[in-house]
């Protein structure tokens, strides 16, 4: 700083007076000054650092807190509609990248960021944000297994949820072609960037609400980076995932890649080109089981007819012979008719015999008077006895009848009747096959009208009369 010089005029010395050269500043002026020159010095900045004093949110909705490392600390402020914004949730000790522009603080004489973007700095950071959140997740059971639904064995529709350009939806219809054919609606989407999450989430609602709807959806996407796949684990997609109607198979990354979508998933397969086995059988294998249980319920409906076949024959070898079934009938028929003529007589007799009794102790006329009465009592139990004996023997008669047919309807001759005829061997006895007769054998042949006999002469069809 230099002062003003004015000349001693008694000795002509040059004094120096103490008063400085340039202008003044108030404070507030200096410290607009500083502001300007930071914010045209360093504009838009990203700094790496570990976040520090994180509260969350004010009451306003702006956000307060500091950003470190080992040498220094750095306040940083977040406005509520950039906090809104932010896809990253800011935690206490969270390494991150954040993006913004530095300005100073006048009330405090400090400098600040005030940031735009976060992000998590490295892979540690991301794992560590995504193991927090699947706690999250996971403690609100939409990673529980009683809300897995089945994979439909046979979809008539499959929804797929991926980039139409990459070579993931190759895949998947490559695989479908080769074991079942079926008809795929694809939703285009993208699978990596800022849009990629909120378009994933939004296709998987599109498909709960379309009708007629997929049977099954696919969410897929080839492999990557845990950046790459992040899309995958953010809350919007699991949330999506978890909430859909329709069974849902995700299929992101290789076989070593984990996603929270993983999880909520009905069902996941290591890699898209395994989704598309897991939705469809294969079909050449579908026929050959089909024609298997075919040849098997043909067998079980053969078999079962020849077990029923046995147990006909079975019952019909079992049941009696005709003559056995009405001989009985017959002699009940014939005993209860010999007894009925005995027990008229008998009861006529008892009545005339009471008749000539009570005729005997009776005078002329009122004995006359009697007879009558007697008389006209015997033809009234005469005309019933006979009544009763007409309609006992219709009864016997029709039961006989009914007797009758049954024996025909059972008999071998109305076999006969319809040109069969009946073999027997010299004693009688029915032969049931041409391996039981002998050579020269004789032979009785009965038809419906009559009988002859045959000798067995060796021919496979011919016999001899005699």
């Amino acid at each position: 700083m230099s002062t003003v010089e004015d000349h001693d005029p008694e000795t002509g010395e040059i004094r120096d007076t103490g008063k400085p050269n340039v202008g003044e500043y108030s404070v507030s002026e200096l410290s607009h000054a500083l502001k300007r020159t930071l914010e045209e010095n360093f504009g838009h900045v990203r700094v790496r650092g570990e976040i520090s004093g994180y509260r969350g949110p004010h009451t306003s909705g702006h956000c307060y807190f500091s950003i470190k490392d080992e040498g220094a600390r750095l306040d940083a402020v977040i406005w509520r509609g950039s906090f809104g914004r932010l896809k990253s949730k800011l935690q206490e000790g969270l390494e991150v990248i954040a993006t913004g522009r530095i300005t100073s603080y006048p009330g405090k004489s400090s400098y600040q960021i005030i940031i735009e973007n976060v992000e998590p700095a490295g892979v540690g950071a991301l794992m560590a944000l995504l193991e927090e959140r699947k706690k999250k997740l996971a403690a609100e059971g939409l990673f529980d297994s009683s809300r897995k639904k089945p994979i439909p064995y046979l979809p008539r529709l499959i929804g797929v949820v991926t980039s139409p350009t990459g070579a993931v939806i190759r895949d998947i219809l490559h695989r479908l072609n080769d074991r079942f054919p079926r008809h795929v609606l694809v939703w285009p989407v993208r699978v990596q960037g800022e849009t990629s999450a909120a378009e994933v989430a939004a296709a998987i609602a599109g498909f709960n609400r379309m009708e007629p709807r997929p049977d099954v959806i696919i969410v897929a996407r080839g492999g990557g980076s845990l950046e790459d796949l992040w899309s995958f684990n953010e809350e919007i997609v699991v949330r999506a995932a978890a909430a859909s109607d329709i069974p849902l198979i995700a299929a992101v990354g290789h076989e070593t890649d984990t996603t929270l979508i993983d999880f909520a998933a009905d069902h996941r397969a290591p890699t898209p080109t395994a989704a598309a086995e897991q939705a469809v059988p294969v079909r050449s294998q579908l026929i050959d089981k089909v024609a298997g249980l075919s040849g098997r319920l043909k067998g079980g409906v053969w078999r079962s007819q020849e077990e029923r076949r046995t147990r006909l024959r079975s019952a019909a070898r079992a049941l009696p012979k005709p003559d056995d079934i009405l001989a009985l009938a017959r002699q009940r028929h014939d005993a209860a008719a010999g007894r009925l003529t005995q027990a008229l007589r008998a009861n006529t007799q008892i009545h005339r015999s009471r008749l000539e009794r009570l005729a005997g102790r009776l005078t002329l006329r009122p004995m006359r008077q009697q007879v009558v009465r007697e008389r006209e009592r015997l033809d009234r139990l005469g005309q019933g006895a006979a009544r009763a004996m007409a309609l006992a023997l219709d009864r016997r008669r029709h039961a006989l009848v009914t007797q009758t047919k049954l024996f025909a309807s059972l008999s071998y001759r109305s076999v006969l009747q319809r040109g069969f005829a009946l073999v027997r061997d010299a004693g009688g006895q029915p032969v049931r096959a041409a391996a039981e007769v002998k050579p020269a054998q004789e032979l009785a042949i009965e038809f419906a009208d009559g009988r002859i006999k045959v000798r067995e002469n060796g021919g496979p069809k011919q016999g001899s009369l005699f």
